[in-house]
């Protein structure tokens, strides 16, 4: 094992109160001490200088897609090159995604997930279960899963004759889980009547992938989520909504939390940062945006920045959900509804956020790590093990370069994917050093860690 004892010297770190130079004294894989600067240079440990540099909490994706079916296409990130991705972007901590088979259980898909991941996986790890039929002994399954540290599942109010839940089995999920303790995640999209336009968009020869976006209005997200609010109040249960792209969602979002229902919500790189204007590319290259939901107008994108300001919206995942162009998405050449939906992100959203929020402007420091380190993991009952620098910490740790530059480029990305949504960018700040539990397992955007170091990590809702 490389050395997990050493002391960062003179770095502003990203603290929950605000910034503060410090240096971080890590013994054993955790943050031991966090004291003034210079002051930890005595103990005899090997010092690294990370003076001038930003020292943050290692990102916590909650939403990604490793080796997952996706539609009719399937992702192309194992749980180690994905993880290996991860790590290089400056994530230390992902919450993966296991489907439930169709004639199986939530233990099943568990299990299958657990045997994928163990050994895999070059950081720590967690999984969320879909739910995409209901059987019996459903409820003691979830009931099973919680008490083994999997507090949170997802269910999906699209894709019917798939993974679409009706109304009345959404209620039986979220009325068990608010029993148990548990949190739905809920994808939220009206899929009866993204069907019928869709159906209708390709009767009029209207087949490119540009009419992904056009089958899909806010309106089919926003009634979702407000009809989904409804439905959790009389379960009285908690519901958290995935992949907002709404200005009308996030307002939804915002007003169910003012009534003081325990509602919450995320974003996603993408929506943050692209607009639907992507869809106008010529020929088959707008495939690469047929993401779910699809990139919107400008207006919505500003009414997202506006909810990760005032606190509507929490938390910036990936949905890491890579696809190739060639061979899979290509499936949908002559039909939109056949390309997989998806997209690669897991790798970039750090560094892109960072770009846009704290480089560009558009929130402080503390509210970019909030966003994408603290609030993901105490959605996920992973914090203060993860998510925060504070002492007992796993030494997770970032260390940004604010005057460095980042470009992006499928060239040379870690993602096992074909392209890279921000093919191109050069964006502010540079990731030098990426530890996790006090391993350095990326340098200067390589991969230097061990294989198979990533661990498990059960999971408790408060």
């Amino acid at each position: 094992m490389k050395q997990t004892s050493f002391v960062l010297h003179g770095g502003t770190v990203a603290l929950p109160g605000g910034e503060s130079v410090a240096d971080i004294v890590v013994r054993d894989g955790r943050i031991d001490t966090i004291t003034s600067s210079g002051a930890a240079e005595h103990l005899g440990l090997p010092v690294v200088n990370v003076a001038g540099k930003v020292v943050m909490p290692g990102g916590v994706d909650v939403h990604t897609h490793m080796d997952a079916p996706s539609g009719i296409g399937h992702t192309t990130d194992t749980h180690r090159t994905g993880t290996i991705a991860a790590a290089v972007g400056g994530t230390t901590t992902i919450v993966d995604y296991a489907p439930q088979p169709k004639e199986g259980t939530l233990l099943d898909a568990y299990g299958t997930w657990s045997d994928k991941a163990a050994g895999e996986a070059v950081i720590d790890y967690s999984f969320h279960v879909t739910a995409s039929h209901l059987y019996e002994g459903f409820a003691s399954d979830l009931a099973t899963l919680v008490t083994e540290g999997i507090p949170s599942f997802k269910v999906f109010m699209a894709y019917k004759g798939d993974v679409m839940l009706d109304d009345g089995e959404l209620f039986d999920v979220l009325r068990n889980a608010g029993r148990k303790g548990a949190q739905i995640n809920i994808h939220a999209e009206n899929g009866d009547v993204i069907d019928r336009i869709a159906a209708d968009l390709v009767r009029e020869g209207m087949t490119a992938p540009k009419y992904h976006e056009l089958a899909r209005p806010a309106q089919t997200e926003v009634e979702a989520v407000r009809r989904a609010i409804a439905i959790a109040e009389m379960a009285e249960a908690p519901a958290y909504f995935v992949h907002l792209s709404t200005e009308g969602a996030v307002e939804e979002v915002a007003a169910a939390r003012q009534r003081g229902l325990p509602i919450s919500a995320e974003t996603c790189t993408h929506y943050l940062t692209l607009n639907r204007s992507v869809y106008d590319a010529p020929g088959f290259d707008a495939a690469k945006y047929v993401l779910t939901p699809p990139l919107r107008e400008q207006e919505h994108v500003e009414g997202l920045w506006r909810g990760l300001k005032t606190g509507a919206v929490g938390i910036v995942s990936s949905d890491h959900c890579p696809l190739c162009m060639h061979g899979q998405k290509s499936l949908g050449r002559d039909d939109f509804r056949k390309i997989p939906n998806g997209g690669p992100g897991v790798e970039h959203r750090l560094m892109v956020l960072y770009d846009a929020a704290v480089a560009q402007g558009k929130l402080g420091l503390t509210r970019f790590v909030e966003v994408a380190a603290a609030e993901p993991a105490r959605s996920a009952g992973l914090y203060p093990r993860k998510g925060v620098i504070a002492v007992g910490s796993d030494a997770d740790l970032v260390i940004i370069d604010p005057n460095g530059t980042t470009t992006v480029s499928a060239d040379t990305q870690y993602q096992h994917v074909d392209y890279a949504l921000w093919e191109g960018w050069t964006l502010n700040g540079a990731i030098n050093q990426v530890y996790s539990r006090g391993v350095l397992v990326a340098e200067d955007g390589k991969f230097v860690g061990p294989e198979g170091h990533g661990e498990f990590v059960r999971r408790f809702k408060n």
